[in-house]
């Protein structure tokens, strides 16, 4: 006659202490507790399957409670009866968690931070990070990326807004759908689910303005870095960049030909047919505008256009406005033509230039003390250091 095991106590549990072998104390039906000389005490159930006999490590106390133990014990039988063996059941559910970690929002944005941040400067890699670990990491970053919904990413948003921080919840939707769109490009996922979401719809109506634009240089710094940032072609992400710099009218822009750019002295020729007033206008190029367009040249520099759209025509008139939708910015935030009256305000207001000065290089009617219009080379000494001034501007709003 077998010999009759009694289950365990937890004092017999937890008073059990190692000697100079390990040893066992047994639960019945295949669970013990195995005793190290080192101190450990690891649940095992012992198991025959396929005529083998077979060992399941099931945890080590005190983590796993002997309440613990006899659940596994249970659940593993339960497989048993119905033809599976504990142990591969086992080594499935671990493959199919590494194959979670590594699909994990978590994982995908710090690959995707790991690749950017070389090109970013550090003040903005470690705003990155902060808005990582704070804010997103706590809220999806455990979730497998192709099982975020919208509305995850909405609520995480709301609760960022709820504290008062709408511009970093602004921000935070713009980095997560780049994550999101960098797990579609490496075909760990078919959609980005924050597209969905419209700021908008979303976050406390703003007023609406016509040609909206961002006048706060707080507001102003995250969308020129989001633009610095943009994934999409270099003839797009050429043209954001050069909206906010040169803040010219939006066709103007569209329609610039290389022909119109004089690299010697540091200018572009917009003539009258393309400009609203009909009157020729000359823009001065700071430093940055030139490294751009320079950069530009490879691209676009045999053609007519230094900015290409389809079938030898300029670009799209609404290509600059898509790449800020794109980029999380709704057209109740900014628009390309906001950019002109960010530049009005923002070199009024903060930087102190003449507002006679800024309106000659808006290319805005204005006339002299005789009520004669000024020539398109007015004052271009004066706006070439002005432009400089807004460039340098922009870069420092950028590394702050």
């Amino acid at each position: 006659m077998p010999k009759r095991i009694l289950p365990l106590s937890d004092a017999q549990v937890s008073k059990s202490k190692p000697t100079e072998k390990d040893y066992k104390l047994s639960d019945g039906a295949g669970l013990h507790l195995l005793v190290t000389t080192t101190g450990g005490k690891l649940w095992r159930f012992q198991y025959r399957f396929d005529g083998k006999q077979k060992l399941l490590a099931l945890g080590q106390y005190p983590q796993i409670t002997l309440a613990n133990a006899r659940k596994r014990r249970e659940d593993a039988r339960v497989l048993l009866a119905n033809g599976q063996d504990p142990g591969a059941a086992k080594q499935a559910a671990k493959k199919a968690a590494l194959i979670n970690d590594a699909s994990s929002f978590e994982l995908i944005a710090r690959e995707w931070y790991g690749k950017n941040e070389e090109v970013w400067s550090p003040g903005h890699a470690l705003t990155v990070k902060c808005r990582l670990e704070k804010d997103v990491y706590p809220a999806i970053g455990s979730k497998p990326v192709s099982e975020i919904k919208a509305s995850d990413v909405r609520d995480m948003l709301l609760n960022i807004e709820a504290r008062g921080a709408a511009e970093t919840a602004l921000r935070i939707k713009i980095m997560c759908g780049q994550v999101f769109r960098y797990a579609v490009a490496t075909g760990r996922l078919e959609h980005d689910p924050s597209s969905a979401l419209k700021p908008r719809e979303i976050f406390r109506r703003r007023e609406t303005r016509h040609h909206a634009a961002v006048t706060d240089p707080k507001e102003l710094a995250p969308l020129l870095k989001a633009i610095d940032e943009y994934q999409g072609t270099l003839v797009v992400k050429s043209a954001l960049q050069l909206a906010a710099m040169l803040f010219v009218r939006p066709g103007e822009l569209q329609k610039m030909e290389w022909s119109q750019i004089d690299f010697e002295t540091g200018t572009w020729s917009i003539p009258a047919e393309l400009m609203k007033m009909k009157q020729p206008h000359v823009v001065p190029l700071p430093r940055q505008s030139m490294a751009i367009l320079r950069k530009l040249q490879p691209v676009s520099g045999r053609g007519q256009y230094v900015f290409p759209g389809r079938a030898s025509r300029p670009m799209s008139n609404n290509s600059i406005n898509a790449a800020l939708r794109y980029l999380g910015f709704d057209k109740d935030i900014v628009t390309a033509h906001g950019f002109r009256a960010t530049a009005r305000t923002i070199l009024d207001e903060v930087l102190g230039f003449r507002v006679d000065l800024i309106e000659h290089q808006l290319a805005h009617a204005v006339r002299d003390p005789n009520g004669r219009a000024y020539n398109r080379t007015s004052f271009l000494d004066d706006r070439r250091l002005m432009m400089q001034k807004w460039a340098d501007y922009l870069d420092g709003l950028k590394a702050a």
